[in-house]
C-alpha cells in the first residue's frame, strides 16, 4: 500500500506542478496531504515527520548554503553593470573579421557571464536581448542564432560558480555520507562544493570548445548562414582595439579568477569566495559607473526574490522527501534500480534517462531537492564516483533544459525573441547544440577523468 502510495505521490507534485501551482507549496501540501491520507488509512507512520524541525535547523544553519545569495547578489549586480554589453561588442570587434565570428563571441561572452553570474535565466535572457538583434541584422540564420544563443546560456548550469552545482554539491554531499553509512562505513568520506567546482571546469571548457568547432563547421560548410562583420563597420585602430580589450575582458576575467581561484588555492571556502565576488561585482558596477543607491537596493530585492524561491523550494521538498521515505519510496527506488538489467550502466541509463525526462517538467532546483536525495545514495551504493555522478546529473539536466518542447531555456528566449522569429527555428537551431550534449556525456562516460582528475589533482584523491 505504502509503495503505491509513493508512487501516486510523486505523479500527484508532477501534475500540480504542470497546472502551474508554485514549486515550494506543491512539494510541501502535496507531501503533507497525502501524509494524513497514509496517517488514516495506516500506511504512514506520523513520527517521520517528527524529523522536519532538525533538517529546516540543519538548512538554516548550513554555512554552505550562504554562499547562494552571495552569489545571486553577484549576478544580478554584474547584470545591472551592463558587463556583457561592453563584453559582447569587444568580442564582436575582435572575432568579427572571420565568418562565424560573431558567433563564437556569443559563446565566449557566454561562458564568461556563466563564471560570472551562475544564473541560467538571467544568462539566456541577456544574451537574447544583446546579440539576437545584432546577429540577425548582420545576415546569421534565425537557427544558429537562436541555437547558439540558448547553448551559450544555458553554460551557466556547468561553468562554475554555478549556484545549481552549489546546491548540487550539498545534496550530493549528504548523499554520499547516506552511502557510506548504508555500506556500514562509519567514518565516511565527504565531497564538497569545491570539488563539483574542480569536476566541472573541463567539462564545461569541453563544451565550450565544441560548440566553436560546430560554428566553424558550419563556417567552412554553409559560410552563407554565419557572415562576417563587414570591414567598414569594424573601423577601429589596433590601439583602440586592445584599450577596449583590456576595459571589458580583464575585469570581470579578475573577479573570476579572484573566485575559482581563491577556492582552487583553498584559500577560501566556496561561501568565503561568494562574499569576494559580491564586493568585486559592486567595484565592477563602480568601475563602469553603474552603481547608486537605487541600483543597490533594486539588486538586492532580486537577490531577496530568488534566495527566497530556492530555500522554500528546499523546504517544500524536505517535507516531500520525508514523507516520501515513510511510504517506503526509497526501498522501492532501490529495488528497481538494482533488479534492472546491466547492473550499474542499466541503472545509471535509467536514472539519466528520468532525470532528462523530468527536466522538461521540473526545474534543476526541484530535482536537486527532491530527485537526487533518492537516487544518488542508491547510485553511490554501486561504486559510482560522487563527484562524476554529480557532474553527469548536471550536464544532463542542461541538455534537458535545451531540448523542445519543453526545454526551458527554449522558453526564456522565445519571451524575448522578436515576432519575426518562429518557434520552430529555435527548436531547429538547438538540436546539433543537443547532439553535441549527448556527444559530451558519451565522452564523460567512456573517459570519467575527464571529470575526476582536477579533484584529484587539487584536492587528493
Amino acid at each position: 500500500m505504502g509503495e503505491y502510495m509513493a508512487l501516486l505521490m510523486f505523479i500527484s507534485v508532477c501534475v500540480i506542478l504542470l497546472a502551474g501551482y508554485p514549486v515550494a507549496f506543491s512539494l510541501g501540501g502535496t507531501a503533507l496531504l497525502f501524509a494524513l491520507i497514509g496517517q488514516l488509512t495506516g500506511s504512514f507512520d506520523a513520527a517521520f515527520l517528527q524529523a522536519l524541525p532538525n533538517r529546516l535547523y540543519g538548512i538554516m544553519t548550513n554555512s554552505t548554503l550562504i554562499a547562494v545569495p552571495l552569489f545571486v547578489f553577484m549576478g544580478v549586480m554584474l547584470e545591472r553593470s551592463r558587463v556583457a554589453d561592453k563584453l559582447l561588442e569587444t568580442m564582436a570587434i575582435l572575432f568579427g573579421p572571420m565568418r562565424g565570428g560573431l558567433g563564437i563571441s556569443v559563446i565566449l561572452v557566454g561562458m564568461l557571464l556563466a563564471a560570472s553570474t551562475g544564473i541560467v535565466g538571467a544568462t539566456v535572457v541577456t544574451m537574447g536581448l544583446l546579440s539576437l538583434p545584432t546577429m540577425l541584422r548582420r545576415g546569421y540564420s534565425p537557427e544558429v542564432a537562436t541555437g547558439t544563443i540558448c547553448a551559450s546560456g544555458t553554460l551557466g548550469q556547468i561553468i562554475p560558480p554555478s549556484i545549481i552545482l552549489i546546491l548540487l554539491g550539498d545534496v550530493m554531499s549528504s548523499a554520499y555520507q547516506q552511502a557510506q553509512l548504508d555500506m556500514g562505513l562509519f567514518s565516511p568520506e565527504t565531497i564538497s562544493v569545491g570539488d563539483l567546482f574542480a569536476g566541472a571546469l573541463i567539462p564545461g571548457l569541453l563544451l565550450v570548445v565544441m560548440y566553436i568547432l560546430y560554428l566553424l563547421g558550419l563556417a567552412i560548410f554553409k559560410p552563407a548562414i554565419v557572415p562576417s562583420i563587414p570591414a567598414e563597420e569594424r573601423n577601429i585602430n589596433q590601439k583602440e582595439l586592445w584599450t577596449r580589450i583590456f576595459q571589458a575582458l580583464i575585469p570581470p576575467l579578475l573577479l573570476i579568477l579572484a573566485v575559482l581561484g581563491s577556492i582552487m588555492a583553498g584559500i577560501a571556502t566556496p561561501t568565503e569566495a561568494a562574499s569576494v565576488g559580491a564586493v568585486g561585482a559592486m567595484l565592477l558596477a563602480i568601475q563602469q559607473k553603474q552603481f547608486n543607491l537605487d541600483v543597490l537596493q533594486t539588486v538586492m530585492r532580486s537577490t531577496m526574490r530568488i534566495t527566497s524561491m530556492v530555500f522554500l523550494i528546499f523546504i517544500g521538498a524536505s517535507i516531500f522527501s520525508l514523507v516520501f521515505r515513510g511510504f517506503g519510496g526509497d526501498e522501492v527506488v532501490r529495488e528497481l534500480l538494482t533488479d534492472l538489467p546491466g547492473g550499474i550502466v542499466g541503472a545509471m541509463f535509467i536514472v539519466m534517462l528520468i532525470m532528462f525526462l523530468l527536466g522538461f517538467i521540473l526545474d534543476f532546483i526541484e530535482i536537486t531537492f527532491v530527485v537526487v536525495p533518492i537516487v544518488a545514495p542508491i547510485l553511490l551504493t554501486m561504486g559510482i564516483d560522487p563527484v562524476w555522478l554529480g557532474i553527469m546529473i548536471a550536464i544532463n539536466l542542461q541538455t534537458s533544459f535545451l531540448t523542445p518542447p519543453f526545454g526551458f531555456a527554449l522558453f526564456y528566449l522565445r519571451g524575448v525573441a522578436p515576432d519575426t522569429v518562429k518557434t520552430t527555428q529555435i527548436y531547429k537551431g538547438v538540436a546539433p547544440f543537443i547532439v553535441i550534449q549527448l556527444i559530451a556525456l558519451v565522452m564523460l562516460s567512456i573517459w570519467p577523468g575527464l571529470v575526476t582528475w582536477l579533484p584529484d589533482l587539487v584536492y587528493g584523491p
